[in-house]
């Protein structure tokens, strides 16, 4: 299908689909007249994509783990795996926000709020 359709099929633009093609993420074959073609499976992965996005994956992320998903043999074992790591990385940033958090409530009508919290 050409890029139009699958612009259509998706409810993605074709910037975004010829952005997705430049970093990798989709791979549509060129015709003899210069119009790319993509697979029908093609929709099926990029409901993936934007799922994976959904959940806080980066293009980047789905890029690298898109093909050994598609390879590996128990895909839901896989995609477990991705999620538990996932869900580590969310965990540390959140200890992170919320010790950030403290240190800026610590800070709020100390006068000088820019002071490292241990001089004042």
């Amino acid at each position: 299908m050409r890029i139009g359709e699958l612009a259509a099929r998706t409810g993605l633009s074709k910037d975004t689909l010829r952005f997705y093609e430049r970093v990798g993420l989709l791979d549509g074959d060129r015709l003899p007249n210069g119009y790319r073609d993509f697979p029908p499976e093609t929709v099926i992965w990029l409901r993936y994509v934007r799922t994976a996005q959904a959940l806080g994956f980066t293009l980047a992320e789905i890029a690298r783990h898109g093909e050994e998903l598609r390879e590996a043999p128990d895909s839901a074992e896989a995609l477990s795996a991705l999620f538990e790591d996932k869900i580590r990385v969310i965990d540390a940033r959140m200890a992170e926000l919320s010790a950030l958090r403290a240190d800026l409530t610590s800070r709020v009508g100390t006068g000088c709020p820019l002071r490292a919290a241990d001089q004042q």
